[in-house]
């Protein structure tokens, strides 16, 4: 399947206000490929597929993940919100036939991160957060921060959600921790 295919899976599977975040990820994640000498085409395709399952019904994307061998966590378990990460995963490999793990992995670890993540799984967790049409408080500092660097984004994205689900007292997934702790220890901090 080429990448306009894709696009109108996708397309058929969102919203349109969803369907555009996507093709903003996607834009965003082929910038920052291409800044930081990673294959831009690769990261194009996981930014139009990284959102593939949000919409669908938790009905759904439990059985795509318990079909294809995914236990959730406690943790998992209480943060619907993280499912469509994990189910679109699954759903790339199981419905859509894709063997690339790059690409599998980036949109499996898009919403957490995780310790020791790739070039394009630490651009698309970039990207979904920079998106052209994000306006929350803070993108513009996370924006700046991809301008700067790619690690230094993703260690600014981190800080965000562990800093925002904190103060929300919401559980944390541990993947986010040690993608923050190993983004540390990296930086020999």
């Amino acid at each position: 399947m080429d990448e306009k295919q894709y696009e109108e899976i996708v397309r058929s599977r969102l919203s349109e206000k969803r369907f555009i975040h996507s093709m903003n990820v996607a834009k965003a994640a082929e910038e920052l490929a291409v800044q930081n000498g990673a294959d831009p085409q690769k990261a194009r395709l996981a930014g139009v597929l990284h959102d593939i399952m949000k919409e669908a019904p938790p009905e759904e994307q439990l059985k795509i993940m318990e079909s294809s061998g995914i236990m959730l966590t406690d943790v998992e378990r209480s943060a619907p919100k993280l499912w469509h990460a994990m189910a679109g995963a699954a759903y790339l490999q199981k419905v859509l036939g894709i063997e690339d793990a790059e690409v599998v992995n980036a949109v499996r670890y898009h919403t957490t991160g995780r310790a020791n993540m790739s070039a394009l799984e630490k651009i698309v967790f970039v990207a979904d957060f920079i998106s052209d049409e994000r306006d929350y408080d803070g993108v513009q500092e996370l924006r700046e921060a991809a301008h700067h660097g790619l690690q230094d984004a993703v260690m600014a994205g981190l800080i965000f959600t562990i800093q925002d689900l904190s103060q929300n007292q919401k559980p944390i997934h541990p993947d986010s921790l040690a993608a923050y702790n190993a983004e540390i220890v990296a930086r020999g901090k």
